[in-house]
Protein backbone atom coordinates (compact mmCIF):
# COMPACT_ATOMS: atom_id res chain seq x y z
CA UNK A 1 0.00 0.00 0.00
CA UNK A 2 0.73 3.74 -0.25
CA UNK A 3 1.74 5.78 2.66
CA UNK A 4 3.32 9.47 3.49
CA UNK A 5 7.12 8.55 5.20
CA UNK A 6 9.37 11.30 6.99
CA UNK A 7 12.01 12.42 4.59
CA UNK A 8 13.56 14.87 7.23
CA UNK A 9 13.90 17.61 4.18
CA UNK A 10 12.10 21.00 5.74
CA UNK A 11 11.09 21.93 2.00
CA UNK A 12 9.58 17.93 1.18
CA UNK A 13 9.32 16.81 4.72
CA UNK A 14 6.88 14.35 3.43
CA UNK A 15 6.44 11.81 0.38
CA UNK A 16 4.83 9.11 -0.82
CA UNK A 17 6.42 5.18 -0.59
CA UNK A 18 5.15 2.24 -0.69
CA UNK A 19 4.80 0.26 2.46
CA UNK A 20 3.46 -2.98 4.36
CA UNK A 21 0.26 -3.11 5.14
CA UNK A 22 -0.43 -3.23 8.89
CA UNK A 23 -1.53 -6.21 10.54
CA UNK A 24 -3.91 -5.42 13.10
CA UNK A 25 -4.03 -6.38 17.05
CA UNK A 26 -6.15 -8.14 18.26
CA UNK A 27 -8.04 -4.97 19.86
CA UNK A 28 -7.67 -3.07 16.49
CA UNK A 29 -9.74 -2.51 13.50
CA UNK A 30 -8.59 -1.93 9.89
CA UNK A 31 -9.36 1.24 8.20
CA UNK A 32 -9.45 2.22 4.86
CA UNK A 33 -8.69 5.88 5.19
CA UNK A 34 -10.36 8.25 2.79
CA UNK A 35 -9.36 11.83 4.78
CA UNK A 36 -6.89 12.54 7.46
CA UNK A 37 -5.76 15.68 8.80
CA UNK A 38 -2.63 17.76 9.75
CA UNK A 39 -2.12 19.17 12.82
CA UNK A 40 0.77 22.08 13.40
CA UNK A 41 2.33 20.10 15.83
CA UNK A 42 2.99 17.15 13.46
CA UNK A 43 4.79 19.71 11.47
CA UNK A 44 7.38 20.11 13.74
CA UNK A 45 7.55 16.75 15.22
CA UNK A 46 8.58 16.01 11.45
CA UNK A 47 11.97 17.81 12.42
CA UNK A 48 12.89 15.34 14.83
CA UNK A 49 10.87 11.98 13.60
CA UNK A 50 11.98 8.93 14.82
CA UNK A 51 13.43 6.28 11.87
CA UNK A 52 10.74 4.00 10.70
CA UNK A 53 7.69 6.19 12.68
CA UNK A 54 4.75 7.04 9.83
CA UNK A 55 3.17 9.86 10.79
CA UNK A 56 -0.91 9.83 11.02
CA UNK A 57 -3.19 10.45 13.71
CA UNK A 58 -7.03 11.49 12.23
CA UNK A 59 -8.51 9.71 10.10
CA UNK A 60 -11.64 8.83 8.49
CA UNK A 61 -12.80 6.07 6.59
CA UNK A 62 -14.29 2.70 6.14
CA UNK A 63 -13.36 -0.30 8.56
CA UNK A 64 -12.88 -2.99 6.37
CA UNK A 65 -11.80 -5.90 8.93
CA UNK A 66 -13.46 -5.42 12.41
CA UNK A 67 -11.65 -6.43 15.91
CA UNK A 68 -10.69 -10.17 16.59
CA UNK A 69 -11.31 -9.78 19.95
CA UNK A 70 -15.00 -8.27 19.36
CA UNK A 71 -14.65 -4.80 20.70
CA UNK A 72 -15.94 -1.92 18.54
CA UNK A 73 -18.09 -1.25 15.63
CA UNK A 74 -18.51 -4.55 13.67
CA UNK A 75 -19.00 -5.13 10.13
CA UNK A 76 -18.60 -2.69 7.20
CA UNK A 77 -18.84 0.66 8.89
CA UNK A 78 -17.66 4.34 8.37
CA UNK A 79 -15.61 5.46 11.34
CA UNK A 80 -13.73 7.86 12.11
CA UNK A 81 -10.46 7.08 14.45
CA UNK A 82 -7.46 8.25 16.50
CA UNK A 83 -4.54 6.18 15.73
CA UNK A 84 -1.16 7.08 17.84
CA UNK A 85 0.70 7.16 14.37
CA UNK A 86 0.54 5.81 10.68
CA UNK A 87 -2.67 7.10 9.46
CA UNK A 88 -1.12 9.24 6.59
CA UNK A 89 -1.65 5.93 4.63
CA UNK A 90 -4.33 4.23 2.57
CA UNK A 91 -4.85 1.85 5.70
CA UNK A 92 -4.42 2.00 9.07
CA UNK A 93 -5.01 -0.46 12.35
CA UNK A 94 -6.75 1.62 14.80
CA UNK A 95 -7.65 0.50 18.80
CA UNK A 96 -11.31 0.35 19.35
CA UNK A 97 -11.27 2.65 22.20
CA UNK A 98 -9.71 5.64 19.84
CA UNK A 99 -13.28 4.87 17.49
CA UNK A 100 -16.55 5.98 16.49
CA UNK A 101 -18.78 5.42 13.39
CA UNK A 102 -19.79 8.53 11.44
CA UNK A 103 -23.02 8.71 10.41
CA UNK A 104 -24.30 9.79 6.87
CA UNK A 105 -24.81 13.16 7.64
CA UNK A 106 -20.97 13.39 8.62
CA UNK A 107 -19.31 13.69 5.52
CA UNK A 108 -15.60 12.38 5.75
CA UNK A 109 -13.78 15.58 5.56
CA UNK A 110 -15.68 16.97 8.75
CA UNK A 111 -15.33 13.85 10.82
CA UNK A 112 -11.21 13.89 9.58
CA UNK A 113 -10.98 17.29 11.62
CA UNK A 114 -12.79 15.83 14.72
CA UNK A 115 -9.97 13.59 16.98
CA UNK A 116 -7.02 15.09 18.25
CA UNK A 117 -8.28 19.13 17.75
CA UNK A 118 -11.76 18.14 18.81
CA UNK A 119 -10.53 15.61 21.89
CA UNK A 120 -8.52 18.56 22.81
CA UNK A 121 -11.25 21.06 22.68
CA UNK A 122 -13.82 18.84 24.63
CA UNK A 123 -11.33 17.58 27.51
CA UNK A 124 -9.58 21.47 27.77
CA UNK A 125 -13.69 22.62 28.40
CA UNK A 126 -14.22 19.82 30.89
CA UNK A 127 -10.89 20.88 32.86
CA UNK A 128 -11.39 24.27 32.86
CA UNK A 129 -15.17 23.92 35.18
CA UNK A 130 -18.12 25.31 34.33
CA UNK A 131 -18.14 28.32 31.93
CA UNK A 132 -21.51 29.60 32.33
CA UNK A 133 -21.52 33.62 32.68
CA UNK A 134 -17.82 33.31 33.12
CA UNK A 135 -15.13 35.33 31.26
CA UNK A 136 -12.91 33.72 29.27
CA UNK A 137 -9.55 34.35 27.28
CA UNK A 138 -8.23 32.00 24.63
CA UNK A 139 -4.72 32.55 22.68
CA UNK A 140 -4.05 31.22 19.52
CA UNK A 141 -7.81 30.82 18.54
CA UNK A 142 -7.65 30.50 14.86
CA UNK A 143 -6.33 27.38 14.57
CA UNK A 144 -8.49 24.04 14.87
CA UNK A 145 -8.46 23.46 18.21
CA UNK A 146 -9.39 27.62 18.91
CA UNK A 147 -12.67 27.27 16.59
CA UNK A 148 -13.76 24.21 18.60
CA UNK A 149 -12.83 25.72 22.03
CA UNK A 150 -14.70 28.88 21.41
CA UNK A 151 -18.12 27.04 19.79
CA UNK A 152 -18.10 24.69 22.31
CA UNK A 153 -17.56 27.39 25.39
CA UNK A 154 -19.99 30.14 24.07
CA UNK A 155 -22.79 26.98 23.73
CA UNK A 156 -21.91 26.69 27.46
CA UNK A 157 -22.69 30.45 28.37
CA UNK A 158 -18.99 31.12 28.55
CA UNK A 159 -18.25 35.46 26.91
CA UNK A 160 -15.23 34.67 25.23
CA UNK A 161 -12.54 36.78 23.61
CA UNK A 162 -10.28 35.25 21.44
CA UNK A 163 -6.95 35.92 20.09
CA UNK A 164 -6.47 36.07 16.75
CA UNK A 165 -3.36 37.93 14.40
CA UNK A 166 -5.70 39.45 11.87
CA UNK A 167 -9.67 40.65 11.35
CA UNK A 168 -10.12 38.20 8.68
CA UNK A 169 -9.72 35.13 10.95
CA UNK A 170 -11.68 36.60 13.73
CA UNK A 171 -14.58 36.76 11.47
CA UNK A 172 -15.40 33.09 11.99
CA UNK A 173 -14.88 33.23 15.27
CA UNK A 174 -17.78 35.74 15.56
CA UNK A 175 -19.90 33.33 13.80
CA UNK A 176 -19.13 30.52 16.28
CA UNK A 177 -19.95 33.08 20.04
CA UNK A 178 -16.66 34.42 20.61
CA UNK A 179 -17.59 38.36 22.15
CA UNK A 180 -15.03 39.94 21.56
CA UNK A 181 -11.56 39.91 18.75
CA UNK A 182 -8.17 41.02 19.85
CA UNK A 183 -5.55 40.24 17.32
CA UNK A 184 -2.53 40.88 20.22
CA UNK A 185 -3.25 39.59 24.19
CA UNK A 186 -1.96 42.97 25.25
CA UNK A 187 -4.77 44.24 24.02
CA UNK A 188 -7.18 42.00 26.32
CA UNK A 189 -9.19 44.16 28.74
CA UNK A 190 -9.67 41.38 31.67
CA UNK A 191 -9.88 40.20 34.00
CA UNK A 192 -10.90 36.92 32.97
CA UNK A 193 -11.82 34.16 35.18
CA UNK A 194 -10.49 31.70 32.56
CA UNK A 195 -7.45 31.42 30.08
CA UNK A 196 -6.67 28.77 28.02
CA UNK A 197 -3.06 30.02 26.66
CA UNK A 198 -1.38 27.79 23.77
CA UNK A 199 1.38 30.28 22.62
CA UNK A 200 3.54 30.46 25.07
CA UNK A 201 6.47 32.98 24.72
CA UNK A 202 5.45 36.40 26.05
CA UNK A 203 1.66 35.70 25.67
CA UNK A 204 1.14 33.86 28.87
CA UNK A 205 2.68 36.36 31.16
CA UNK A 206 0.28 38.76 29.20
CA UNK A 207 -2.38 36.59 29.66
CA UNK A 208 -1.54 35.63 33.41
CA UNK A 209 -1.64 39.93 33.61
CA UNK A 210 -5.12 39.70 32.91
CA UNK A 211 -6.34 37.13 34.96
CA UNK A 212 -9.02 37.31 37.84
CA UNK A 213 -8.29 36.86 41.35
CA UNK A 214 -8.57 33.25 42.37
CA UNK A 215 -8.93 32.58 38.65
CA UNK A 216 -7.46 29.86 36.23
CA UNK A 217 -4.75 29.63 33.72
CA UNK A 218 -4.55 26.58 31.92
CA UNK A 219 -1.47 26.21 29.48
CA UNK A 220 -1.94 23.54 26.99
CA UNK A 221 0.66 24.44 24.16
CA UNK A 222 3.49 26.24 22.66
CA UNK A 223 2.75 27.06 19.25
CA UNK A 224 5.56 30.13 19.79
CA UNK A 225 7.87 27.66 20.46
CA UNK A 226 9.83 30.26 22.51
CA UNK A 227 10.47 29.49 26.13
CA UNK A 228 8.15 31.16 28.86
CA UNK A 229 9.68 33.22 31.61
CA UNK A 230 7.47 34.19 35.02
CA UNK A 231 7.68 36.28 37.99
CA UNK A 232 5.55 35.00 40.13
CA UNK A 233 5.66 38.01 41.91
CA UNK A 234 3.46 39.35 39.27
CA UNK A 235 0.38 37.70 40.77
CA UNK A 236 0.57 40.49 43.94
CA UNK A 237 -0.30 42.38 41.09
CA UNK A 238 -3.96 41.41 40.55
CA UNK A 239 -4.08 37.60 40.03
CA UNK A 240 -3.98 36.33 43.47
CA UNK A 241 -4.41 32.93 44.69
CA UNK A 242 -4.96 31.88 40.98
CA UNK A 243 -3.84 28.24 39.53
CA UNK A 244 -1.57 27.64 36.77
CA UNK A 245 -1.96 24.23 35.33
CA UNK A 246 -0.82 22.38 32.41
CA UNK A 247 -3.07 20.29 30.10
CA UNK A 248 -2.71 17.24 28.25
CA UNK A 249 -5.80 15.66 26.06
CA UNK A 250 -4.94 12.31 27.27
CA UNK A 251 -3.46 13.22 30.58
CA UNK A 252 -7.41 12.02 32.32
CA UNK A 253 -8.42 9.01 29.93
CA UNK A 254 -6.97 6.99 27.22
CA UNK A 255 -9.95 5.81 26.20
CA UNK A 256 -11.20 7.91 23.18
CA UNK A 257 -14.56 6.24 21.86
CA UNK A 258 -16.84 7.94 23.77
CA UNK A 259 -15.45 11.07 23.48
CA UNK A 260 -15.02 10.95 19.44
CA UNK A 261 -18.92 9.63 19.54
CA UNK A 262 -20.22 13.00 21.64
CA UNK A 263 -17.98 14.71 19.23
CA UNK A 264 -19.90 13.23 15.90
CA UNK A 265 -22.89 13.73 17.62
CA UNK A 266 -22.76 17.20 18.33
CA UNK A 267 -21.33 17.81 14.84
CA UNK A 268 -24.30 15.88 13.17
CA UNK A 269 -26.44 17.64 15.36
CA UNK A 270 -25.13 21.09 14.01
CA UNK A 271 -23.81 22.43 17.21
CA UNK A 272 -20.52 21.58 16.18
CA UNK A 273 -19.21 23.14 12.91
CA UNK A 274 -15.49 22.05 11.64
CA UNK A 275 -13.73 25.11 10.43
CA UNK A 276 -11.90 23.97 7.33
CA UNK A 277 -9.38 26.09 5.89
CA UNK A 278 -7.72 24.02 3.06
CA UNK A 279 -8.92 21.10 1.18
CA UNK A 280 -6.71 18.97 -0.90
CA UNK A 281 -5.22 15.64 -2.49
CA UNK A 282 -2.97 13.80 -0.29
CA UNK A 283 -0.51 14.08 -3.12
CA UNK A 284 -0.18 17.73 -1.85
CA UNK A 285 0.33 17.01 1.61
CA UNK A 286 3.99 18.35 1.94
CA UNK A 287 2.91 22.03 0.38
CA UNK A 288 0.06 21.63 3.35
CA UNK A 289 2.26 21.29 6.13
CA UNK A 290 4.49 23.39 4.79
CA UNK A 291 1.42 26.31 4.47
CA UNK A 292 0.31 24.99 7.78
CA UNK A 293 3.45 25.33 9.53
CA UNK A 294 3.40 29.20 8.59
CA UNK A 295 0.14 29.62 9.53
CA UNK A 296 -0.99 30.18 6.20
CA UNK A 297 -4.38 27.67 6.70
CA UNK A 298 -6.85 29.15 8.99
CA UNK A 299 -8.79 26.23 10.79
CA UNK A 300 -7.88 22.60 9.65
CA UNK A 301 -6.39 21.20 6.76
CA UNK A 302 -7.69 17.90 5.24
CA UNK A 303 -6.45 15.91 2.73
CA UNK A 304 -8.07 13.09 0.63
CA UNK A 305 -7.45 9.94 -0.86
CA UNK A 306 -7.91 9.39 -4.08
CA UNK A 307 -10.74 7.51 -5.81
CA UNK A 308 -7.78 5.18 -7.43
CA UNK A 309 -6.86 3.68 -4.17
CA UNK A 310 -6.78 -0.36 -4.60
CA UNK A 311 -9.27 -2.73 -2.91
CA UNK A 312 -8.01 -5.19 -0.57
CA UNK A 313 -8.34 -8.85 -2.20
Amino acid sequence: MKALIPTGDPAEPVVLADVAEPTPRSNEALVKVEAFSVNRGETFKLENFTPGERPGKDVAGLMVQSAADGSGPSGIARVIGHPMSGGWAEYVAVPTNALAELPDSVSALQGATLPLAGLTALRLLRTAGPVLGRRVLLTGASGGVGHFVTELAAAAGAQVTAVTRDAERGGRLTELGAADIVHDVADARGPYDIVLESTGGQALPLALARLAKRGTLIWFGQASRTSVTLDFFDFFAGPESAVIRHFHYLDADTRLDDDLAALVRLTAENRLNPEIGRVSDWADTATTLNDLRERRIRGKAVLTLTATTPERP
